[in-house]
């Protein structure tokens, strides 16, 4: 019919017609870019198969070089970032963090180890652990809170609570994350320089019935005499170390070995209520968010440089 025009006939069409229409037009445009599409996505999988591989096998061979590089980056990649959106509020807590944890970092690897600094280093690492597990969990919620709609009854908006959660789940992650590395770090030339364990597991020298093979001093003490007095915790092996020690040892500083002669420790036996166990839980999933943000960019950047090299689009 004379001087009707094709935009009218898609106003006439129902909902369903409209979006078929639609459909169709959008097929015929990106026709022939299916097999472009398929290889796309073969090189996606490809690059994270070989990626991963790569990374285990770091991993395994390379311990500490793999943590390394990968601390640098999530404690590198967030200051670019920060300073590049002018996200002030999370730089001035990076700072707080980076600064005392320079210090504590920087106790833990002189020589001669003062006999005070390992229980320095355990409490400011375990206090980010519990502060991170806390703020963490508490973005949780309030996720939760947004998503079951309870925002409403307290006249909140859904925008406001949910990024309130989303930047106390980051916080608390990330945070989690960097701690558990730090202590790692610690945790190793803490114990080569006590000289009760050394990087190839074996104990440079002897380990006398009452001294800790955490912190080196002694288990027992007599009255009047300095030293710690606390519960003591015997592993599998037979070797007693302070509770506090050896907890941090194995929880905060990520070593589920005994301190002196390498021995797996039995982490159930040492979990003395039910609830700790999400402690071990929350370490397996900060873990695996180390990999997604520290290698997952890098891996998607690899995968675009090689489309952009095909010249797929």
């Amino acid at each position: 019919m004379a001087g009707v025009h094709p935009q009218d006939d898609l106003l006439k069409m129902t909902h369903r017609e409209n979006w078929k229409v639609q459909h169709e037009r959008l097929h015929v445009k990106h026709r022939g870019h299916e097999a472009m599409h398929a290889e796309m996505v073969m090189i996606l999988i490809a690059t994270l198969v070989v990626a991963q591989i790569v990374l285990v096998q770091w991993k395994q061979r390379h311990h500490r070089s793999y943590n390394l590089v990968t601390l640098v980056q999530m404690w590198g990649v967030p200051l670019y970032f920060t300073i590049k959106l002018y996200w002030w509020r999370f730089l001035s807590m990076w700072g707080v963090f980076s600064v005392v944890t320079s210090y504590v970092v920087f106790r833990a690897t002189r020589k001669p180890l003062s006999c005070r600094t390992p229980r320095m280093v355990y409490k400011w690492f375990l206090l980010i652990y519990k502060l991170s597990y806390a703020v963490g969990v508490l973005g949780y919620l309030a996720i939760m809170f947004t998503m079951f709609g309870f925002n409403v009854f307290f006249r909140i908006k859904a925008e406001d609570s949910m990024d309130v959660g989303v930047i106390m789940l980051f916080y608390g992650l990330y945070y989690g994350v960097m701690g558990r590395d730090f202590a790692e770090i610690c945790s190793d030339y803490m114990a080569s320089t006590i000289g009760y364990y050394n990087r190839g597991g074996m104990p440079s020298r002897s380990l006398s019935d009452d001294i800790c093979a955490v912190c080196g001093q002694r288990i027992l003490v007599e009255v009047e005499e300095e030293g710690f007095i606390e519960d003591t915790f015997q592993l599998s092996c037979g070797h007693i170390f302070h509770e506090f020690c050896i907890r941090g040892w194995c929880i905060v500083g990520k070593k589920l070995t005994c301190p002196y002669c390498n021995e797996k420790v039995d982490m159930k036996k040492m979990m003395s209520n039910p609830w700790e166990k999400t402690h071990v839980l929350y370490g397996q999933l900060l873990d695996w968010l180390r990999y997604l943000v520290a290698w997952q960019p890098i891996i998607i950047g690899i995968v675009h440089g090689i489309n952009f090299t095909l010249g797929l689009e």
